[in-house]
């Protein structure tokens, strides 16, 4: 039960993500935080979220998350009020790899039952 919830806290993560990126500029919902900080703050949640549902699965768990990095940064060139720019992409990147390598390391330390 706990990984089916983990993994829907995942997709759903992935979700919002998605609809940040390329909804219209006003309809982008704000934090009070740097822009970088939120990139790299949401995909680490993300990556962390798949590392945790899927622990089995881990180079599709990366595939997926840094994947959907490369590829919502490049739908931004086809939206007309956003811009994709390879420092943006290089800041989901990390923060993809940082969430996913913390739930690998966090793994062994789950109870087996």
């Amino acid at each position: 039960m706990f990984q089916k919830l983990v993994a829907l806290a995942a997709w759903g993560t992935l979700g919002f993500i998605t609809f940040a990126t390329l909804s219209p500029i006003g309809l982008r919902p704000h934090a009070a935080t740097d822009i970088g900080i939120e990139h790299v703050a949401a995909f680490s949640v993300a990556g962390f979220l798949f590392g945790v549902a899927y622990p089995r699965r881990i180079i599709p768990v990366i595939v997926l998350v840094l994947g959907s990095a490369i590829i919502l940064e490049v739908l931004q060139l086809y939206t007309p009020d956003r811009h994709a720019r390879l420092l943006d992409l290089g800041l989901k990147l990390l923060g993809g790899s940082i969430g996913i390598a913390i739930a690998c390391v966090l793994r062994p330390l789950r109870p087996i039952a």
